[in-house]
């Protein structure tokens, strides 16, 4: 990126504008700090600055462990030696409360991804906490499936330090909405969420990002997207990076759904391949990787089975649709010199973008990575994943048997699985 892109993206204290009072900390007056962590200092990323936030929890944990020595040093000399202790989270030897390594907040719950992750930790047997932004239509699904749901936003800073409390592991899942700044929500409110996770001492942070965002460092969303990951890497945080493809739920509301309703569809002549993933297995392949207690502060990449292009993907639409599609070919000459318009005008700065995301996906570059050792280091058996074929058959199968039974005659396509 240019250096005023990274000049623009420098970590700064997000936290410091507005002070975290204790009592939003959920009692850290008391003396018994209930923040997560191993207790260990980490080296806070150079260019960001401290925040009042991690110093009132290092005097939290001073006075804990002032007050343990005190009542070590008042014990009989008699008092009989226990044998064979059990093991005591570290946050405990601080004065503070045990955090189970069961405890997770997920952050952009509601999303694509998010859901999945959340109902393969519920069934896992992982305590998940949800973040999410208020709104008027309440996640109610969340907690039927046995969630807690916790109202903050990454854009607001203050309002992440109470739902971190009592958390060993946090998932982020979260990515701005197609209206709203990448550069707000993606890049400043991560920063905000790791600096949080750093003065918390959360133990374990599990970060999504995109294939090879290292190697177009000129799309903002995939320089954001890296430069995350150092950022998450100059934390000392405990991390995961899982650089994933492509998601199978977009194939659907990108072809699969307009086929249906026979609507037109938009691609292009490239020879772009995208190995797709169904989110169900993104979650499964996760929480596998948080399984494994040797793996720490690595990158995974998670690949679909197979990749295909934009022209295989509308024919395996037309098939299990049984209708043909209407195609309007876009050339790569025009993407371009949209993106270069919209680029012109302060209003249109995220459009342009997001299409330069979309410029790399139509690119004849293939976004596929192979597997065979990341199964194998995982524990995870390859033939249990989705493959594209039977995800849209299955997809098909079902809408196509509820338009029947309703008798519809339009192409309804709000079904979804």
């Amino acid at each position: 990126p240019a250096p005023e892109a990274k000049e623009s993206m420098a970590p700064h204290n997000l936290l410091s504008k507005k002070r975290v009072t204790s009592a939003r900390l959920g009692g850290l007056r008391s003396g018994r700090c209930s923040c997560s962590g191993s207790g260990q200092q980490h080296a806070r990323p150079a260019g960001a600055t401290p925040f009042s936030l991690s110093d009132s929890l290092r005097r939290q944990h001073q006075r804990g462990s002032f007050q343990l020595a005190r009542a070590e040093a008042s014990e009989p000399a008699n008092a009989p030696e226990e044998t064979d202790p059990a093991p005591v989270d570290a946050t405990a030897n601080l004065g503070g409360t045990p955090v189970k390594p069961t405890s997770m907040l997920v952050v952009g719950a509601t999303g694509t991804l998010g859901r999945q992750v959340v109902r393969k930790a519920l069934d896992a047997g992982y305590e998940v906490r949800c973040l999410v932004r208020p709104r008027e239509r309440p996640a109610d699904f969340l907690r039927d499936w046995g969630a807690i749901v916790v109202n903050g936003d990454l854009t607001n800073p203050e309002t992440l330090p109470p739902a971190l409390v009592g958390v060993h592991t946090v998932i982020d899942c979260a990515t701005g909405r197609p209206e709203e700044s990448v550069k707000q929500v993606d890049w400043e409110g991560k920063v905000a969420l790791i600096q949080t996770c750093q003065a918390m001492k959360i133990q374990k942070y599990v970060f999504y990002s995109i294939f090879n965002c290292d190697k177009h460092l000129s799309v903002p969303l995939m320089s954001i997207k890296y430069q995350t990951e150092k950022f998450l890497e100059e934390s000392g945080l405990d991390f995961t990076v899982i650089r994933l493809c492509g998601f199978m739920q977009a194939v659907i509301s990108q072809y699969a759904v307009p086929i249906l309703e026979e609507k037109s569809v938009y691609g292009t002549d490239d020879q772009t391949k995208i190995a797709y993933m169904d989110t169900t297995d993104v979650a499964r392949l996760t929480l596998a990787a948080l399984e494994k207690k040797d793996s720490s502060r690595n990158v995974l990449t998670f690949a679909g089975p197979q990749a295909f292009t934009i022209q295989q993907v509308i024919g395996l639409c037309e098939r299990y649709a049984g209708a043909d599609a209407k195609v309007s070919k876009v050339p790569m000459w025009q993407l371009t010199a949209t993106r270069v318009l919209t680029s012109f005008f302060q209003w249109t700065v995220d459009v342009t973008d997001r299409m330069a995301f979309a410029e790399v996906l139509n690119s004849n570059e293939s976004f596929v990575a192979p597997m065979q050792d990341t199964y194998a280091e995982l524990g995870v058996d390859p033939n249990q994943t989705m493959t594209l074929e039977r995800y849209l058959q299955e997809y098909y199968s079902v809408v196509l048997k509820k338009l029947k039974e309703v008798g519809a005659q339009s192409r309804q396509g709000d079904y979804y699985l």
